[in-house]
């Protein structure tokens, strides 16, 4: 049956809502569906590299031990440099269109009971809009560009 709703986002809600974590599936579905589709991604460089020459980046090591590729949205990448990436240089920020990464982009309560961005699955490079530095700051913590979805 279709839905006659923009975006489907009724019947996405009434299916997810019909399994067992329906409070949890209701969060995630109302945090995407309001979300900035702007995604962040922090690596080290060498394996966004790799990623760059294959066409294809599936993760660092944490995220193949997860099953999933961790993300954070402009709101949360700060806190997350400075909690798993504290004092590393060398790194990348990654700037990816979650709009593009269809169903395979979850959001899932985290830190903090947060809805963080999870990639069940290969991130594709054609989904990359930017790539930049994350540079060390004098004070030691790292200094961001202009994020979007602020």
């Amino acid at each position: 049956m279709a839905w006659p709703f923009p975006h489907d986002w009724f019947g996405i809600f009434l299916t997810q809502f019909r399994t067992e974590n329906r409070f949890t599936l209701f969060l995630e579905l109302l945090y995407s569906a309001t979300m900035s589709q702007i995604i962040y991604k922090i690596t080290p460089q060498a394996p966004w590299r790799e990623a760059e020459a294959d066409g294809r980046f599936t993760g660092a090591p944490i995220d193949a031990a997860d099953g999933f590729i961790h993300f954070s949205t402009a709101a949360q990448v700060r806190e997350t440099a400075a909690k798993h990436f504290s004092g590393q240089t060398d790194l990348l920020l990654v700037a990816i269109d979650g709009a593009s990464l269809g169903d395979a982009l979850k959001y899932e309560i985290s830190r903090g009971g947060a809805l963080f961005p999870h990639l069940y699955g290969v991130l594709e490079l054609k989904a990359v809009k930017w790539v930049r530095p994350l540079p060390l700051g004098a004070d030691g913590t790292h200094q961001f560009p202009e994020l979007e979805g602020q």
